[in-house]
Parts: structure tokens; sequence; C-alpha cells
């Protein structure tokens, strides 16, 4: 059976991961507000790393509960900097507690997280026909924009490359490489969000990125 190549054969919960969540398409709140959090806290690591910190990362963050974590205190951020449980980065700690108040603030104003997100994509997942894993794009015009869209909203360590790996884990884009037995067994998923809606502050001229054929 074939995998992408970064699924390491050695490391089960990484193989795992690849063969049942990375680019499943998700629409819940929450789980994908817990995702994006948990790939922002892998910027300058590995997400092998963060995956194996996931169960720590969601007792220590309450459950990635936004209304819970907007309150957190200078006390608690402090007592999270000592969690081994989790990456013990001050600003990275701090960053979950400011997008969970920037979800809150977008729920404040009759707006859905997952909507604004999938919106970028049209509501239905981009399917990409990548030969190896050096085809695949570390970003893209759509990560870009939602990378933009995201920090105008109060979010950090939304960064374009950031983005993207969201994208990719979320299933808003489907990157296993052609090979890869998922990527038959997901190039025909693609439910579309109905109520999802083209951004409306995305620039005009702002390229898009084609499915490939």
């Amino acid at each position: 059976m074939e995998r992408c190549g970064w699924a390491t054969p050695s490391d089960p919960l990484y193989v795992s991961y690849h063969d049942s969540e990375w680019g499943v398409p998700l629409y819940e709140e929450r789980a994908l507000f817990e995702l994006l959090c948990l790939e922002g806290a892998q910027a300058g690591l590995s997400w092998r790393i963060i995956l194996h910190r996931r169960e720590g990362y969601r007792r220590a963050f309450l459950g990635f509960d936004p209304e819970r974590l907007a309150g957190l205190g200078d006390a608690d951020l402090t007592r999270l900097q000592a969690d081994v449980g989790i990456v013990r980065n001050r600003q990275k700690i701090a960053s979950v507690q400011k997008n969970a108040q920037a979800l809150l603030a977008m729920r404040a104003g009759g707006e859905r997280f997952s909507q604004l997100v999938w919106s970028f994509v049209d509501g239905r997942p981009q399917i990409h026909d990548y030969a190896q894993l050096r085809d695949v794009p570390a970003h893209t015009p759509e990560s870009d924009a939602l990378s933009r869209e995201l920090r105008a909203r109060g979010f950090s360590f939304v960064g374009s490359t950031i983005c993207y790996a969201f994208m990719q884990s979320a299933g808003l884009v489907m990157d296993h490489v052609v090979n890869c037995f998922r990527h038959e067994e997901l190039k025909g998923y693609a439910p579309r969000l109905h109520s999802a809606r083209r951004d409306a502050k995305r620039p005009p001229s702002q390229p898009r990125r084609r499915p490939s054929a």
C-alpha cells in the first residue's frame, strides 16, 4: 500500500493520522479552530512533534473551547508555560487565547468561522494531482488571501505557509500524491458547504488556483 512519503512507517501515530485524518474535509467550528491553533504551534517545528502532543494540547487548552480560552489571564498563560505536554512558547500559548477572542468576535458579528475559511475554496475541496511531494506548494494565492483575512480579524500565527498546512489538514485542498492510496479515496469525496460564499473582501484581481486536470 503506497502512502505519501512523509507518512513515516516507523511512527504508527503519524501513519494513522495520514490514513484517517489528513485531507478529510472538516466543517465543525471547534475542530477547525483546534487545527488552526495546532498548525500555528508547529511553526518552526514539525507536525509530528505537535501530533504527539495533541492530547496534551487538548487537555491544557480546555478542549479548545473558544469561550473558556478567551478568558485566560496572565496567570493562566504563565502556568501553561510550565506544562510539559505542550510546546512551552509564550507567544504561541498566547496566540490560542488571541485566536479564541477573534473567533468570538466573529460570532458576535453574526459570522461563522467555518463559512469564512471554506469561502476561500468556494465551499468545495480543491483536488490536486501532484505526482511527487516536491510538486506540492508551500503556499498558494488562496492561503495568502486566507492569511491576510485572518490577520485582519485578529488571529495570530496564521502566516500563509501555516494557512496552507491548515488547508491541507482540514481538507480544503486534497494534496495526497497520486500514487498514495488515499488520493483516489478522497478524490471522490468533495461535499459542498452549501452556505459558504466567496469572501466579499477578497480582491477581485486575486489570481485563483485551479485544481489540476
